[in-house]
Parts: structure tokens; sequence; C-alpha cells
């Protein structure tokens, strides 16, 4: 039975019915599944729709500063490395702007982030079957059906529900992504009234509240906390800084960017690290850190040349930079400011630092699927450290008994412990969609290459795969006079 609407509230438009269900259901609109339901879309007969709670496509707006730079080429748009015809490229984005000159002769491999997100825009503004504005509450079961049942919320401007929807699809595709990280010695910090402890992801709003203040710290030595001290660095007076960057990591480290070492990002290495047993996996992820949670040397190498530039009268910034340390405790101190407790792993000592402002460049982290998926709980398969088991074709192992009636739930951004480095990266989302949609149609709408390395990962494959040389047809001559 349909949820009642709430009183007052506008019906919500009908839904597919049981006995017209949607073949695919997507779950959130990140990149991942906007690159799906972009390469969906000219698939004739294929039923789709996409739910999303934000009233439109935003990526990270509170992390698009002014120069920042997406980390992969800009090939690695939506759909263009499973099918560069597509109208949903990059370059057609160019094209329809009227900027391909332009770009052509910028040169830029990789682009701002600001383009892309103006890009992935675009696209959402133009493909019909994304939601945005609703809220998905509840996935189940249907054994009746043999379908998997979603209710949702429509929501109104001020993010209310106004009114209640459920739809049936065959298929589900989990695109929830993830949520700040804040350390549990500052979570305190963060949510009280008046102090100036702010996630990464909500920078810019807060910028120029931060310029005010006499002492800043970056907590975090990724690619953000380089992006934002830089950016701190190049708004502060020479000689009055006022700049703490600390964080946990080793080294301020450049991000392996190498030829060979990028082909961890192919499916080739996805393949093979799906392939190895759990502890393996497990015992191998936190050792890769370097491939994705590091610095590209551009950033490390603006942000030394901004730190030599104020040495040219003789003096040194007002600025700390120091790797290895962690934030043991925080509190405030003294009415406005903060007192950081920290400990430096490496010597074993600790210390404290007094500050007026904390910018946590301390990542993200994957939203929790259990609450969105509570009622398929009995059917889920899980490991030994009771995450989701996600099969190579991406979806959620389950119970033969929903698995046998065809119907799957798959995932994106969630399988990391599965499928490893290349789960979050941009540069795999069109082949990840690709396989996802080749699973669902059974018909391989787009054909994918069966080798993508050079590199073989493992003894145990024996000989790396030679794809066949693909025969190229001879053109007839013309005749002459002709």
């Amino acid at each position: 039975m349909k949820p009642p609407t709430p009183t007052g509230a506008t019906p919500h438009p009908p839904r597919h019915t049981p006995e017209a269900p949607h073949d695919l259901v997507g779950i959130g609109i990140g990149p991942f599944n906007l690159s799906l339901a972009a390469l969906a879309q000219p698939l004739p007969g294929l039923h789709t729709a996409f739910y999303e709670q934000r009233p439109r496509f935003h990526w990270h707006p509170g992390q698009l500063i002014d120069g920042a730079r997406i980390q992969v080429p800009f090939l690695a748009d939506l759909t263009t490395l499973v099918d560069p015809t597509s109208q949903w490229t990059f370059l057609n984005y160019l094209k329809t702007r009227e900027r391909l000159f332009p770009f052509y002769f910028a040169e830029h491999l990789h682009i701002r982030r600001a383009e892309y997100d103006a890009y992935c825009r675009w696209v959402s503004d133009n493909l019909p079957a994304l939601h945005f504005g609703h809220q998905v509450d509840a996935v189940r079961w249907n054994p009746e059906h043999r379908l998997f049942e979603i209710d949702f919320a429509q929501l109104d401007t001020d993010g209310e529900a106004e009114a209640l929807g459920r739809t049936y699809s065959r298929n589900i595709v989990l695109g929830i992504g993830t949520r700040p990280h804040v350390p549990e010695s500052l979570r305190p910090l963060v949510d009280a009234p008046g102090t100036p402890v702010v996630h990464a992801a909500d920078y810019l709003d807060h910028r120029d509240h931060l310029l005010t203040a006499a002492h800043i710290t970056v907590v975090g030595t990724g690619q953000s906390g380089a992006e934002i001290f830089l950016d701190l660095l190049r708004h502060r007076p020479t000689g009055r800084e006022g700049l703490h960057w600390i964080g946990r990591t080793e080294a301020f480290a450049p991000m392996e960017y190498s030829k060979l070492g990028l082909e961890h990002f192919t499916p080739d290495y996805t393949r093979y690290f799906h392939a190895l047993p759990e502890p393996v996996r497990d015992r191998l992820l936190p050792d890769q850190w370097q491939l994705h949670k590091a610095v590209d040397a551009d950033t490390l190498a603006a942000i030394h040349d901004e730190l030599y530039r104020r040495t040219l009268d003789g003096a040194w910034p007002d600025t700390v930079l120091t790797p290895a340390v962690r934030v043991r405790t925080a509190g405030r101190v003294a009415g406005s400011k903060i007192e950081l407790h920290l400990e430096h792993t490496q010597q074993a000592t600790r210390t404290s630092l007094t500050t007026d402002a904390v910018v946590l460049a301390t990542g993200y982290r994957p939203r929790p699927l259990t609450p969105l998926l509570a009622g398929l709980d009995p059917y889920l398969r899980r490991d030994s450290s009771e995450r989701p088991r996600i099969d190579d074709q991406y979806r959620l192992v389950l119970d033969p008994v929903i698995t046998a009636t065809g119907c799957h739930v798959y995932v994106q951004n969630a399988e990391l412990h599965t499928h490893g480095v290349g789960a979050p990266d941009l540069g795999l989302a069109a082949w990840r969609s690709a396989t996802i949609l080749n699973a669902i149609t059974g018909t391989d709408p787009y054909p994918l290459p069966a080798r993508t390395a050079f590199t073989a990962f493992g003894l145990a494959q024996q000989r790396p795969q030679i794809p066949p040389v693909r025969q190229i047809r001879t053109l007839t001559p013309l005749a002459d006079g002709i």
C-alpha cells in the first residue's frame, strides 16, 4: 500500500508500479551515479530513475578553491573512457559552450575543480531520469512481487517532506557517497557554537571568517590540506602568516604519479585486487596511501615557491609545517582560543598548540549503508569484519532467494575493501558504470577492453592476456576520374 501523502502536500506524480517496475534505480547523484545515468540514457528500453536529496548537483562546493585542479586527466570524465562518442563527454560540453579552441590552446590535461563541477551540472541539468529533491528513506525486498521496493520523500525548498512516494525496481545502484570525517577528539569543538573549527568540506563558506583569526591550524596532510594551506598562505600578509600545518602522515609526500604506478587505477589491477584473499587486501590498503592520499607534486611545489618568496627580505615566514603529528585531545581555553594536545608519532613526544581557528582536512568516510538497507539486512552477506561482501561486478552478495530472480544491488565507491584504491578514483567511473550496465542488460552495450595495463600484477594469471589485433577494413580505391 502506498504511504499516505502528508496533510496539505501536493500529491506526488505516479511512479512505476510492481506491474511496470524500473530496470534500475540509482540512489544518490554524485559523479559516479551521474556517470551511470549518462551511459544509461541512450540505451533503448532501459527504464531508470535516480534520486538525490539535494536540490541540484554540486560537487564539493566548499573545496572549489580558485586554481585547484582535479587529479585525473580530463579524459576521466563521465563517459569518455568507455564511449568517446557519447554526447555527455567533457569535450562535447566544451563544444556546446563554444570553448573547444580556448581549451585546445590552454593545454590543460588536468582541469580545474570548478570546471569539472560545471561540466557535471551541465550533464545533470540535461538528463531526464534524475530526480533532485528526493530523499530515499528505505529499501526492502518484496517477495510477492520479486522486486525491490523503494520508499522516498519529495522535499520542498526548505528540505522538508511535502509528498511521499514508492517505486519498484529490479536493480538498485547505491551511490550515496561519503561524508566529512571529524576525528573523535575534535567533534565537540566542531559542534560548539562560535568555535572556529570547520571541516575542509565547508572551507570556502568560512574562509573570510577564518582569515580574521590571528593564528590558523590546518590538520591533515593530504591534497585538501595542502590546497587549503596554500590558499590561506596566499591570503595572509608577509611576516604575519600565523599558520600551522600538521598531519599524521610520515611526510608531506608527493602523490605516486609515475606511469606504471598509475596502473593501480586500471581495471586489470581492480580484478587482481578483488581476487586476493581478504586478509591480504586489508594488509595492502594502508600501505598504498601514497597512491591516493598524498599531495600532487605541483601543489607541493607551489607551497614551497610561496614560502620561498616570503624569505626574499631575509626573514622567514611565520609558518610551521610538521608531519607525523596526531591530535590526541583538544579543548577551548581563554574564551575563544583552542588548545590542541599533540603527539609526534616518530619521536614519541607530546606538546600543546594554542590556536585561534582550525581547519580539518581530515578526509571523508563512506556513508554507512546499514540505515538505508536495514530492510535487506537478513539477506546481506558479510565478510569476517562485518563489511558487505561485493562481487566482481560490483553487486552486494545477497541471499540466493533474491539473486536467483535476477535482481541485484550494486554499489559505487563503497567497495574499497574489495576492489582497492581505484574505488574512489574518477578515472574508473565510466568503466565501473559500463560494467554495471553490461551486467544489468546482459547485452554488453559497452564492450570493455580485455587488457588495460602493461603490468602483470601476479604470477598465478600465467601469461598476460594480449588482445587480438583488430582487422582494419581495407578501403576500395576510387576509379580514375571519379
